[in-house]
């Protein structure tokens, strides 16, 4: 039985009223990858009625009151996705589909969605407290940068007016603030929660909350919006309280009010997890859509074993939102969920991921509790593996091998991404994954292979990388599989210039790898690698980074890696004359009659160098 989504759905379940009413951004499906869905289930699963107003057309309050009034508040999520990043592109031009979306079609959500749906509710019921949370929420809870205007911009709670926002991935503190709704309280008793941020008065009144050596005051607003330098130590003092076991409270002055960050929920046990993930997801979308939704579409028949990524990498914001600390499911819970999927009319016996944000990580612990509740550190593999990090993989190897013998599965693909610098600690693993998981094409994410560049990234270098690659081949070879590595790179990044994607480009060539897509580096809320782009500093060291800003230099810098690509050459070549190296072009594709051979040689190649069959054997017409 699906959440209600109308009136009648609620009838049907003999309610006169709701406690909770969750807005979204995306369609209804009823999944664990969605996160209002899994919310619902989880406040239904603790006794509370709710329902879900899925992708409301904005233009008027009336949809907002398709399910009445909710005796405890609103619950609103912008959706999956920030909206202004599923809007536009890089470049800032406007997108044309939507995959939360049913149809894949564009416009079933507002720009800056979470401020406009809570302006609707406010303008519905003014007395209904509305909790904004989501990744659009999350990562806009400070003041911070916004590629789209180009500005600094408030916290997200004083431009939506919600009651309250929620952050991180919010289970346990939602449904502790709905308990506490539930026994009377009010949203002002709420102000201890964790993973919550409210709208405080002044410094006087949080004394009276915690003692003093609990909070941190960062650079207010008006500083970080006047001054580069105040905005990279607000987000380095930000980043440095992330720990939820060893955070403090932050507050950041907006005018004369206070925006007040409470530390991070505590990070879920393995019990937690499984509770979470044995809730009764119908597992596809509200049976009322009759157009197919491309993100469910992508992730129906995929599982999530763990959460959160210790990786710290600078443009994610993984650790910001779900925390660095991994969380693992059992491997009972795991094959449990997988034992009801086999019984879905739709699944055909293949799985098409096992993992989380980075598959091998599942199972991996700190191995110093200790040492843990008090670490700052935002990565634990960079720039070198922490001591206390246990990169075993016995769990995740035997995850797989479980899977692989269970009734009704056929295959179990790995698609979620690996860390490859972890392989070389997780020999068992890095077997399995080769021999059963890969499907002749293993994505992983160097981003680049230029030094100064990967520090930056905090991703491992050129040579790691090249270990891992030798890895894979030998390895493929010896168990007798075609199989290939395709390298997920990122254009535009911070302190990268244009020599360096010539570096990368010529690099690849060395080691016989070439892309076919290239993520230009988008400034998204929260991240590292956007506090830099809009300041031009480190705010780890205090230098000056090189940022790339104009829309001709960055296009320069993906045409590089697309080389072979006939309609990226004349770029190529104007690089290469901008970098006084047109002698590179013969290493790239050759000069005169050799460039027209390396043309046709470069349509005869796929993503990672092996030769495509050309359809010319006897009989066999070519279309």
């Amino acid at each position: 039985m699906y959440i209600p989504t109308t009136a009648e759905e609620v009838h049907q379940r003999g309610w006169a009223e709701l406690d909770v009413i969750f807005v979204s951004g995306d369609a209804y499906v009823d999944h664990p990858a969605f996160g209002v869905p899994l919310l619902a289930r989880w406040l239904e699963a603790h006794g509370f009625r709710v329902g879900i107003i899925s992708q409301p057309d904005w233009r008027s309050k009336e949809p907002f009151m398709a399910l009445g009034r909710p005796r405890l508040f609103f619950a609103v999520a912008a959706g999956a996705m920030d909206s202004m990043v599923a809007h536009y592109t890089p470049a800032r031009k406007l997108r044309h589909d939507d995959a939360y979306t049913p149809g894949n079609r564009h416009g079933a959500r507002p720009n800056r969605a979470s401020i406009i749906y809570t302006s609707r509710l406010k303008e519905s019921y003014r007395d209904v407290p509305v909790i904004i949370g989501g990744i659009e929420a999350s990562l806009r809870r400070f003041a911070h940068y916004d590629y789209w205007e180009d500005k600094v911009r408030r916290s997200i709670l004083f431009d939506a007016k919600a009651d309250l926002l929620i952050y991180g991935m919010a289970e346990q503190s939602l449904l502790e603030v709905a308990e506490r709704l539930q026994a009377g309280e009010t949203v002002a008793d709420l102000r201890d929660v964790r993973g919550i941020c409210y709208i405080g008065k002044d410094m006087a009144e949080l004394s009276s909350l915690h003692h003093n050596d609990a909070f941190l005051e960062l650079p207010a607003y008006e500083e970080v919006a006047a001054d580069k330098n105040s905005f990279a130590e607000a987000f380095r003092l930000a980043a440095l309280e992330q720990n939820p076991f060893c955070g403090r409270v932050l507050v950041q002055a907006h005018g004369n009010r206070l925006l007040v960050c409470n530390p991070p929920a505590l990070p879920l046990t393995e019990q937690g997890m499984d509770a979470i993930y044995a809730l009764p997801f119908e597992k596809s979308p509200h049976p009322s859509y009759r157009e197919p939704i491309p993100a469910w579409e992508q992730i129906r028949d995929s599982i999530t074993s763990h959460r959160g990524c210790f990786g710290g990498c600078a443009f994610c914001a993984i650790a910001m939102h779900q925390g660095k600390l991994i969380q693992s499911r059992s491997e009972t819970s795991i094959l449990s969920e997988i034992d009801a999927m086999t019984r879905k009319p739709w699944f055909r016996g293949s799985i098409s991921d096992i993992g989380g944000p980075t598959a091998n990580m599942y199972g991996i612990i700190c191995g110093n509790t200790e040492a843990g509740r008090l670490c700052r550190r935002e990565s634990c593999i960079f720039p070198t593996a922490c001591k206390h990090l246990r990169t075993g993989d016995k769990r995740a190897a035997s995850l797989l091998k479980s899977i692989c013998g269970r009734t009704g599965i056929k295959h179990v693909a790995v698609s979620s991404g690996v860390r490859y610098d972890l392989m070389a600690f997780q020999p068992e693993y890095f077997r399995e994954l080769l021999q059963h998981h890969v499907g002749g094409l293993l994505k992983v994410a160097p981003e680049h292979l230029v030094e100064h560049v990967t520090a930056l990234m905090r991703k491992p270098g050129r040579k790691a990388f090249e270990d891992f690659l030798q890895r894979f081949r030998t390895e493929s070879a010896r168990i007798g599989k075609s199989q290939h590595v395709v390298p997920y790179l990122i254009s535009g990044h911070p302190g990268c210039t244009l020599a360096d994607m010539l570096a990368l480009a010529l690099i690849l060539k060395k080691l016989g790898l070439r892309v076919e897509q290239v993520q230009d580096f988008t400034p998204t809320p929260g991240t590292l690698s956007t506090c830099i782009y809009h300041t031009g500093i480190d705010p780890g060291s205090g230098k000056t980074v090189y940022v790339a800003r104009s829309d001709r230099e960055k296009g320069l810098q993906k045409a590089l890696l697309l080389w072979h690509r006939q309609d990226e050459r004349s770029k190529v070549m104007e690089a290469l004359k901008e970098l006084g190296r047109e002698d590179a072009a013969s290493l790239l594709f050759g000069v005169g009659v050799g460039a027209r051979r390396m043309d046709q040689r470069a349509k005869q190649l796929d993503v990672v160098g092996k030769p495509k069959r050309t359809g010319r054997k006897k009989g066999i017409k070519k279309n």
